[in-house]
């Protein structure tokens, strides 16, 4: 499609993270009509509550694109989307859920940017909740919006293969800029009406839990992997967790911010969340294999490698997590 045709459809993105960022980027790239940018409102971070801008905000101020910022989708705001007349509706990580007198605006309805295979793993986090499942591939969807959460045909996908040790920004990064070269594949044909959507199947739908921080709390009475994979899913908010009893009696929350896994076909070698030393290696016994800690937090401390936190906490050693 020539930059000539493009100029005939007005477009309208919505989104607010960095993924929808690489999103954004690849629009504006592509030279498509971007008429308006919504976006989440401003937030107030830190002891300053200094002003936060989205990174969408930051592209379309770069650009000098008309950014919007509602709270909510009022009469007054989706009156002032129909005065626009968009086309077309892209949306990437917004964080809101869109009215359906919004959908039915544009004349080629609103196209949301999923980062997994729908229908599996519909809903906020589908990153994460791929990674908690120890997934060896993923994807992204280009689908048609409908009234439901991640429910609308489906126009594009594309997959790729998840590395073993891959972290969530890793595999978020690479999926954003695989949804990105997927959508600019996938408008034009879109607009010139050669693509036939396909439905999803509801009995294969699996829906995604929403992460909170508490979800960082490590259960050591799991698999070595099972721990292993929700440090790659919750790496580095809100990261993985647990709970040390100090020599002064003093219960002590730990991040563990740094660690690897072994598969240890000798269950119970050490008693399940022990803390012990393996030739140079610190572990953590589980029910099958062992946790190995490279860095390590407590609250409100800085980070420090396991043998330099040993060497203020020697008593860390044959104690047990809990």
């Amino acid at each position: 499609m020539s930059a000539q045709e493009k100029s005939k459809f007005k477009v309208v993105f919505m989104g607010t993270s960095d993924f929808a960022a690489d999103i954004l980027k690849a629009l504006v790239k592509a030279n498509y009509n971007l008429v308006t940018i919504y976006t989440r409102a401003d937030s107030k971070i830190g002891r300053k509550q200094e002003i936060n801008e989205t990174p969408i905000k930051q592209i379309a101020q770069e650009k000098n694109l008309l950014v919007l910022q509602p709270e909510k989708f009022t009469p007054e705001v989706i009156a002032e989307l129909e005065n626009i007349k968009p086309d077309l509706i892209v949306v990437a990580a917004y964080g809101k859920i869109l009215p359906k007198r919004v959908l039915e605006i544009p004349k080629f309805g609103c196209l949301n940017v999923h980062p997994s295979l729908l229908p599996k793993f519909r809903g906020p986090s589908p990153v994460q909740n791929t990674l908690l499942f120890g997934a060896k591939q993923t994807g992204t969807t280009i689908m048609l919006m409908d009234a439901g959460m991640d429910s609308g045909d489906i126009l594009a996908q594309e997959k790729i293969d998840i590395k073993p040790k891959e972290l969530f920004p890793q595999l978020l990064k690479r999926l954003a800029l695989l949804s990105a070269e997927l959508l600019e594949k996938t408008i034009p044909l879109w607009l010139e009406k050669k693509i036939e959507t396909e439905k999803q199947n509801p009995q294969e739908a699996t829906l995604c839990q929403l992460i909170e921080r508490g979800d960082g709390k490590i259960n050591w009475n799991q698999e070595a992997y099972e721990i292993f994979n929700q440090y790659r899913a919750l790496y580095p908010w809100p990261g993985v967790f647990t709970f040390w009893e100090s020599k002064e009696n003093l219960i002590l929350r730990l991040k563990l911010t740094d660690i690897d896994w072994k598969k240890d076909n000798s269950s119970f070698e050490n008693e399940i969340g022990k803390v012990f030393q393996k030739n140079d290696s610190i572990g953590v016994q589980t029910l099958q294999g062992v946790i190995l800690l490279n860095e390590v937090q407590l609250e409100g401390k800085k980070s420090m490698k396991i043998k330099d936190f040993l060497n203020g906490y020697p008593d860390f050693l044959n104690s047990f997590l809990k």
